[in-house]
């Protein structure tokens, strides 16, 4: 049976450890490339930039979309304020798809960046995260192609970070001996301590450099540092070297290795079972019951501690202690029996719905041991089980698409009544602007043949007085009083004329002497008349022109008016529709990802569960025979006596 169970023991663990061939500093979602303007000039990108720099994507993609859609459509895009920022605005909308995992859709504009007329180290900072998504969502081979388009500048905060992705890229695709020289030039990076060595000894470990690969995370597992990521890596190095060298039969290494293992790390019960068993498989279980003791007294839904609870009364068992061993069996069938029930009772309750109600719970977003938080809500599942699970690269992706659905889902449900709110608020501008309409109308209408009429009067003086720049007529340029004084005179001589009577030559000569002198003023004035009023026809066209002003902003004013209430409801009936369906879409998208989860779930606890259920059989077949070898022993004992 001790055979059994060290073999089952080390290669568990010893290949579940090797299985995980990368492990990453940090896991955080993305940030975004873009940021703001010096001088922001449209409130609306103001504000979508605001939303993606509080993470909050999807608002700032729906804010940006929307925007940029009106801008497409406005007659004149120099008025909008947004044309200011439409470059970096366009580029921004992919930026915020990537940072909110739509990599597949975010090509529409962060590929439009990578293949335009960007700058170098802007474009590879957007392929580096687009690789990096595609690494997190397990896609290695995308990843891969992505990475390698990066050429030339690349952003001095990033490549640290874009060489160890380059590095797990080329061994998620089983490309080690490219990765190697990598990670041997981020053995001293900044923030990638204790990384960089660990994935280069398992790097090594796969191209079959055992060696140098057990040196590198040697190397590793003796790091000194504060830091709580690289003191986690530092133990999962530690007992990835102690499981191989128990497999490789080396108990006094191994149990060397995983007693540099810290006792409060999560890798801690993991550490405790091998090194009791490396104690075990030299024949000392006495010194083997030392961290086994320790193990038992832990978390009992832990692996190891449930195996732990097999391997202590095993102990007793061979230092012929059988009825302490039979009394810590029974304890242990006891415990194993408990937890089947309870997993039991979570796997139903996932499979009735309480895991999904429970994942959404707003109060649980807000605080970071939420995980295990969720035990603590009634009718939840057992999620100390679940805790590796959750861990996981798979779930926590599933977990991100499922919480995002949920959230769209709420907000299309707000948006819905949003139309209700704007359909009431188009009917209360349609009650208000329509009364007034028709009078402004009349109005307009007559103020706007008056306008006609005045310039086109404008328009004929225009074209005479450029006509008197090359054929003078200063009789045009009178005065009003010398045009009336002159048709008094015509009028007089008409009148003298008709009476019959004989004019004297004084009179005659009066009359010649003042209309004499009125020629004489418009003929030697005519200059200066002429120059002053191409200075009142300039005066003029800006008084037109002010007049024009004021008839396009009475027009604009007059068609916000109508738009304002006219024309929304084929676009409203339209929207509804758009949101219907994407409601029903969401909620097929929303069943198919939770029953993925439930199913990632089930099948996590189910596989505990029948493995609690190999436990009890193996407990009640070594609680009745430690019972026999007891009896045998107490009947020797009495036979001796």
């Amino acid at each position: 049976m001790i055979r059994m169970l060290i073999l089952f023991a080390t290669l568990l663990f010893a290949s579940s450890a090797l299985t995980a061939a990368a492990a990453s500093p940090k896991n955080s979602s993305d940030q975004a490339i873009t940021i703001a303007p010096r001088e922001l000039k449209d409130l609306y990108f103001g504000e979508a930039l605001y939303d993606a720099f509080q993470g909050e994507w999807f608002d700032a993609i729906a804010r940006l979309d929307t925007e940029l859609e009106q801008f497409r459509r406005v007659d004149e895009p120099q008025r909008d304020p947004l044309h200011y920022h439409v470059g970096q605005a366009q580029f921004a909308v992919g930026d915020f798809e990537l940072a909110y995992r739509m990599h597949r859709r975010a090509g529409r504009a962060i590929q439009a960046v990578i293949d335009g007329n960007v700058e170098e180290p802007v474009r590879n900072e957007a392929i580096f995260r687009l690789a990096r998504i595609y690494f997190q969502k397990d896609e290695p081979k995308n990843a891969l192609q992505a990475v390698e388009r990066i050429h030339g500048a690349v952003p001095e905060r990033i490549q640290d970070d874009l060489a160890f992705l380059r590095a797990e890229i080329f061994m998620a695709n089983g490309r080690f001996a490219e990765a190697v020289p990598i990670l041997k030039d981020l053995r001293s990076a900044k923030g990638l301590e204790g990384f960089a060595t660990y994935n280069l000894g398992i790097a090594l470990l796969r191209e079959g450099k055992k060696r140098e690969g057990r040196q590198d995370l040697d190397r590793t597992g003796q790091l000194i540092s504060n830091s709580p990521a690289t003191l986690a890596i530092k133990d999962k190095a530690n007992l990835v070297l102690g499981y191989k060298l128990l497999k490789e039969k080396n108990p006094g290494g191994a149990e060397e290795v995983l007693d540099r293992v810290r006792l409060s790390g999560p890798f801690s019960n993991r550490a405790l079972l091998g090194s009791g068993w490396a104690d075990a498989s030299r024949g000392d279980f006495e010194r083997a019951l030392v961290p086994w003791s320790l193990l038992v007294k832990r978390e009992a839904t832990d692996p190891a501690v449930q195996e732990g609870m097999l391997a202590v009364p095993y102990a007793y068992g061979r230092l012929k202690a059988y009825g302490r061993a039979a009394l810590l069996y029974g304890r242990a069938l006891d415990v194993f029996v408990k937890e089947v029930d309870k997993l039991s009772a979570s796997i139903k309750s996932i499979r009735e719905g309480n895991f999904l109600k429970a994942l959404v719970r707003e109060e649980l977003k807000q605080d970071s041991d939420w995980v295990v938080k969720l035990r603590s809500l009634p009718k939840a599942p057992e999620t100390y089980y679940l805790l590796n699970l959750m861990a996981s690269n798979d779930f926590q992706e599933s977990l991100k698409n499922y919480l995002d659905l949920e959230e769209l889902r709420k907000k299309l449900e707000v948006w819905d009544g949003d139309l209700d709110a704007f359909e009431e608020l188009i009917e209360k501008r349609r009650a208000y602007y329509k009364p007034l309409l028709p009078e402004n109308d009349q109005a307009f209408r007559r103020l706007g043949s008056q306008m006609r009429l005045r310039l086109e009067q404008r328009a004929l003086i225009e074209k005479r007085l450029h006509a008197m720049l090359t054929a003078p007529r200063p009789d045009s340029l009178a005065t009003a009083k010398e045009r009336i004084f002159k048709e008094r005179i015509a009028q007089l001589e008409r009148t003298l004329a008709g009476s019959g009577a004989t004019v004297s030559p004084r009179i005659k000569a009066r009359i010649r002497r003042l209309r004499g002198v009125i020629d004489w003023n418009i003929y030697t004035d005519y200059d200066r008349r002429l120059t002053k009023t191409f200075k009142d026809l300039r005066q003029l066209n800006k008084d037109v022109e002010r007049l024009q002003r004021q008839y396009t902003a009475f027009v604009r004013t007059r068609q916000a008016a109508t738009q304002s209430y006219e024309g929304y409801d084929d676009a409203i009936r339209s929207q509804r529709l758009k949101i219907k369906a994407a409601r029903e879409t969401v909620g097929e998208l929303m069943a198919r990802q939770g029953h993925l989860l439930e199913v990632m779930a089930v099948n996590e606890l189910t596989r505990r569960r029948d493995r609690l259920e190999e436990f009890e059989v193996k407990a009640r077949f070594a609680l009745a025979d430690s019972y026999d070898r007891a009896a045998r022993a107490q009947g020797l004992k009495k036979e001796g006596q």
